[in-house]
């Protein structure tokens, strides 16, 4: 039930952002990060959506909010021509 209370904190805070650019660094796993630069598409009820751009190749990439939560996945909002790292309270 809190997880699901997290969650829903999560889309709140990230919906104001959406078109917004961001930067993401993920882990994928046996010390191995991705990171990548882009626009945050959309937030739905259990995943938010980032386009990416690279070598003239459009991508979209999912993540669920449990990865912001547990660190998983690190979000920085570039807006106003200032960087913001979404930080979120866990209760």
């Amino acid at each position: 039930m809190a997880a699901n209370k997290n969650a829903a904190r999560v889309q709140e805070a990230l919906s104001r952002y959406v078109g917004s650019e961001v930067k993401l660094k993920a882990n994928s796993g046996r010390r191995r990060f991705i990171e990548r630069s882009g626009v945050l598409e959309g937030t739905y009820s259990n995943l938010f959506v980032v386009r990416v751009e690279e070598k003239s190749v459009e991508q979209k990439m999912s993540f669920s909010y449990a990865d912001l939560l547990t660190g998983n996945v690190v979000l920085v909002i570039h807006r106003d021509g200032k960087d913001y790292r979404l930080a979120i309270k866990q209760d």
